[in-house]
């Protein structure tokens, strides 16, 4: 990503917990946006603990969004290299522009821009894309909530030409808007159970339903009676997320 930033050229990155990966799993539209990303990085612990029972990979941690955004934004303060903010609302960019300039002093925000919250025209996304560009930041990070981030990033990343990042929750709190579960939870893969209890109306549909669809999807691949593969992919027509 530090290098993609140096150059100015295009790099897709996605933090996707299980909502994200059953987004595609179930839409073979979205499956495409997701494949075509450069970077999908395991943010959720069920995600990881399957990459190892499915693939053998055997990571020591999963690469879970905020802490990946922090740490991205460290290396950009140490490198010079500014930053831009994209997605939510002014009364969580305002905040977090503030605490992530506080956490890293020599970090540049370049600029942040809210979520327009509708399909924007493609003369308006044209215009957003430009405007970022010139705001000089090497790095974009996204926090329009899955699957809108995938999509904004998918379809921006020849528009923007800069490494784009989708960090899902990262906004909310790096914020101080929403509390992070423990760090108990958060190991043990527990993390949704508390998130559901904040936010139970917004999220239901999310954990109830998806993540044991997510271990029934599992179960069929790890017997071999299920199988996704990339010819069940549909290249989607353009959303202009914005």
């Amino acid at each position: 990503m530090i290098a993609a930033a140096r150059d100015r050229r295009a790099l897709t990155v996605s933090c996707s917990a299980v909502h994200s990966v059953m987004e595609g799993a179930l839409d073979p539209e979205h499956r495409h946006r997701l494949n075509a990303l450069d970077l999908v990085l395991p943010d959720g612990q069920p995600v990881r603990w399957a990459l190892g029972w499915r693939h053998g990979v055997r990571l020591t941690n999963r690469v879970y969004g905020p802490d990946f955004m922090l740490s991205v934004c460290a290396r950009a303060a140490e490198e010079g290299i500014p930053i831009f903010l994209y997605g939510s609302r002014n009364e969580i960019l305002e905040p977090l522009t503030e605490n992530l300039r506080r956490r890293f002093p020599r970090l540049i925000v370049a600029g942040a821009r809210p979520s327009a919250f509708r399909e924007l025209m493609e003369a308006e996304q044209k215009t957003i894309a430009s405007e970022i560009r010139a705001t000089g930041a090497g790095i974009v990070f996204a926090g329009l909530g899955c699957p809108r981030q995938e999509i904004w990033a998918y379809e921006n990343a020849a528009l923007i030409g800069l490494p784009l990042v989708a960090v899902g929750a990262a906004f909310d709190f790096h914020a101080g808007v929403i509390p992070q579960a423990p760090a108990w939870m958060q190991q043990s893969g527990l993390e949704w159970l508390f998130r559901l209890a904040q936010e139970p109306r917004r999220l239901w549909k999310r954990y109830l339903y998806l993540n044991p669809l997510y271990l029934f999807f599992l179960a069929g691949e790890l017997s071999g009676v299920k199988k996704f593969d990339r010819g069940s992919e549909t290249p989607p027509a353009p959303v202009r997320v914005g």
